[in-house]
């Protein structure tokens, strides 16, 4: 425009910080295939990690009567309320034998809100987080956004996935603030046994290492694996460890958005303040939902359960018997995590692949199978197959893969 004069400015538009994040590969493969589906593919998804249950309906009718009620239409503590981080303390104590006061849990929106709060509240800028791989693929977006440094361990088929004290030890520096553990694993379907546990934990005391333990898959593990809380069964880590857990996997809630965070009770008053400041309250009719679920049995749960065991053995089997696979049975969680890199540089349907991004957008658009390549848990070559879905589209889609990798 004639008489105007612009004016470059030189600084980025967006935060460096924010401008580092990475897409949630999770995310990115559901909607693509969901995108798909929209124009009328018949994709099978095995990319999201959530149950495919409807939320149990004693759930739903507490949100309901919630909903209906005057006093939730109002702000509420930003902590959470009261009688359910009451019903969660409780509910710790019955699941995974740890004490805790009500005063030490904060209700987050979801687990994914309460793993950030944990890393913000204990991250100052250049403190080392040690990250055993495959990891989910939030958590090193968590620690950057905090400021910290991710180390990542990696660990492979032989070892189960599963982190060795010794190779704690190797990464280990005067930076090392907090060691992430989680168990079972997502995306691996690891479970650490007790005594893994607790030389893991030993080991973080001994060195004055915070951890944070991820428990949200605590309800689900098949045959001989058990879960194990390690503040449990190593108390004397109890004042160097925060626990983050929610609803959305044991109770099939995940887009109810209700999580928590649990540590000591200065840890949490910073947590509590900086929550107070960003989200406040967690949506009361979802809390109100949370606290029926946490509060009541745990037969819907153990329904689940046994669904996503038949289902992990069904696909362990089916994914084993395709040349080019080898694949760990899950022993918790709800995923399969097989090595793929014997189908890599094969001719399949006239394209070859070489790592397992390319595969799985080779799958996807040949086979119409959706799945997350292990790029995005830090593990190249490997690949996480949801077994979160009903058992005529499990079956359908190892059968795709079975003929197109045959081809």
């Amino acid at each position: 425009m004639a008489g105007v004069t612009t004016h470059q400015n030189p600084r980025p538009r967006v935060s460096a910080r924010l401008a580092a994040i990475a897409e949630s590969a999770t995310l990115a493969v559901d909607a693509k295939a969901k995108a798909l589906k929209a124009k009328g593919e018949n994709v099978i998804g095995f990319g999201a990690g959530e149950p495919d249950f409807p939320t149990p309906e004693r759930i739903v009718e507490a949100a309901v009567r919630a909903a209906r009620d005057p006093k939730f239409h109002r702000y509420t503590p930003a902590a959470g309320l009261p009688e359910l981080r009451e019903a969660i303390a409780a509910k710790t104590m019955r699941d995974s034998g740890f004490s805790c006061d009500a005063s030490q849990v904060l209700v987050t929106n979801g687990g994914k809100h309460a793993v950030f709060v944990a890393f913000a509240a204990l991250c100052d800028p250049g403190d080392e987080v040690i990250i055993p791989a495959p990891y989910w693929t939030t958590y090193p977006e968590a620690v950057a956004l905090a400021g910290g440094i991710s180390v990542v361990v990696d660990t492979t088929e032989e070892s189960e996935f599963k982190v060795t004290v010794e190779q704690l030890e190797k990464v280990r520096t005067a930076r090392t603030k907090v060691l992430l553990f989680v168990s079972p694993d997502n995306p691996s379907g690891a479970v650490y046994t007790p005594e893994e546990t607790i030389a893991i934990g030993k080991w973080a005391v001994e060195h004055g290492i915070w951890v944070i333990t991820d428990e949200i898959y605590e309800h689900l593990t098949y045959g001989k694996h058990k879960f194990s809380s390690m503040p449990t069964l190593v108390p004397e880590i109890a004042d160097t460890c925060v626990i983050v857990n929610g609803v959305a996997k044991t109770y099939a809630m995940t887009g109810w958005r209700v999580g928590w965070m649990i540590g000591p009770k200065d840890v949490m008053k910073a947590a509590i303040n900086f929550q107070s400041h960003t989200t406040s309250n967690v949506s009361n009719v979802a809390q109100i939902a949370a606290l029926e679920a946490v509060s009541g049995d745990l037969s819907a749960v153990a329904m689940m359960r046994e669904s996503f065991e038949r289902r992990g053995t069904l696909m362990h089997k089916m994914l084993s018997a395709i040349p080019g696979i080898t694949c760990m049975e899950p022993q918790g969680a709800f995923y399969c995590f097989p090595s793929v890199k014997g189908l890599l540089g094969q001719n399949i349907g006239g394209q070859t692949a070489t790592n397992s991004m390319q595969l799985a957008d080779m799958v996807l658009e040949q086979a119409k199978v959706a799945f997350v390549p292990g790029e995005a848990f830090g593990a190249p070559g490997y690949a996480r197959f949801s077994f979160a879905l009903g058992d005529a589209d499990l079956v359908e889609g190892m059968d795709r893969l079975a003929s197109l990798f045959a081809r």
